[in-house]
């Protein structure tokens, strides 16, 4: 990096922080801090706990971004201010740490972007996850579990705890079909941008011949709704069928019919939920589990975007990202057009850089 490109760097970081500045308006967030600090002293806050604690998230939500906010602010100030000074006195040491810091910048700048993409109305949701392989048997079911196996170490990474709803393992390897719960800040935020048809190519471990095959499975992902969100559901549109529950491996198959499969005809999603041994918990956890996708079925609707995949045949053109092991080790996101060559560490869940420039691609 040299003196010009160090200034263009700064140029464009500070254009980016006066973009974040002119959608999220820092004086109005203090103005409404403001307001919170004298609706909280007044003596009859508390008599409505739920009301107290709706204000308590957004103040806590507009807190952080704004503190984020001023942080980048501050960092882009401090090192314009720095870098214009060492430069008037041929500071080369100076320049160079300058330099050296750059990266640490961007992320700070980066950081901000993210805090304000987060910040709509279910991002701060935990998440409902369901990953379903396509077409192709075994080779697809072991695509299945290897994205499942990617979420699990994101959330590890990310300090998300996960709660499996369903799990039905494949016939040979892999899984037919999983649903799982993540609970964490921004959880919704940051899975949302897995949603769609995820791609896979490879030479197959389950070829005796070596042959390159092409597999894909769809992840389904929606907010938990708080219980004040309603979703009317009527009795004649759902069909519920109740089976055996069983661990992995068919292990510890239960003796009563446990399990709850749902299906909603006129939307045609189908939800499941084995994860209990009352046969009412799992119908409770599975109509809340319709209720989201239902949800996120109309946002989507609203928002003219694509389906999100019951509608949709899981084939070739439909999906978001490409995972190539083989010839070559790529995967490329096509909404961010971003590619990365850490196909293993990805697949390992290293994946919050990736969701990142999704994030800011669909927003921009």
């Amino acid at each position: 990096m040299d003196t010009y490109e160090y200034s263009e760097l700064l140029k464009a970081l500070k254009n980016k922080v006066a973009n974040v500045a002119s959608i999220i308006k820092p004086q109005e967030i203090k103005a409404r801090l403001d307001e919170i600090e004298r609706t909280e002293n007044a003596p009859d806050f508390w008599q409505d706990i739920q009301k107290a604690g709706i204000i308590g998230k957004e103040k806590a939500k507009i807190s952080a971004l704004l503190k984020n906010y001023e942080n980048a602010l501050a960092a882009i100030n401090d090192a314009s201010e720095l870098f214009e000074l060492a430069n008037s006195e041929n500071d080369l040491e100076t320049i160079n740490a300058l330099f050296d810091d750059a990266q640490k910048l961007e992320d700070t700048i980066t950081s901000l972007e993210i805090s304000m993409l987060l910040s709509g109305e279910n991002d701060g949701k935990n998440a409902i996850v369901s990953i379903h392989p396509g077409a192709g048997g075994t080779e697809s079911n072991d695509w299945a579990s290897m994205l499942y196996r990617m979420y699990l170490r994101f959330c590890e990474r990310e300090g998300f705890k996960v709660e499996t709803l369903d799990f039905q393992e494949g016939d040979e390897a892999g899984l037919k079909d999983v649903s799982f719960l993540v609970k964490g800040e921004n959880a919704y935020g940051y899975l949302k941008a897995e949603n769609g048809i995820h791609r896979l190519v490879r030479v197959s471990p389950f070829d005796g011949a070596g042959r390159r095959h092409t597999s894909f499975s769809s992840v389904m992902v929606s907010p938990e709704l708080d219980d004040d969100i309603e979703i009317e559901l009527e009795e004649k549109d759902l069909r519920f069928d109740y089976y055996r529950a069983s661990g992995a491996g068919g292990q510890h198959i239960n003796k009563t019919e446990s399990a709850v499969r749902i299906t909603h005809a006129p939307s045609g999603i189908v939800v499941q939920c084995q994860n209990d041994r009352s046969q009412h918990k799992n119908k409770a956890t599975a109509l809340k589990m319709l209720a989201s996708r239902l949800y996120e079925l109309e946002r989507m609707k609203q928002q003219d975007a694509a389906n999100t995949g019951e509608k949709s045949d899981i084939g070739w053109g439909h999906q978001i990202r490409s995972y190539v092991l083989f010839p070559y080790q790529q995967v490329k996101d096509n909404r961010s057009n971003e590619a990365f060559t850490n196909v293993e560490g990805i697949l390992d869940g290293d994946i919050k850089k990736m969701i990142e420039g999704v994030l800011i691609a669909l927003k921009s």
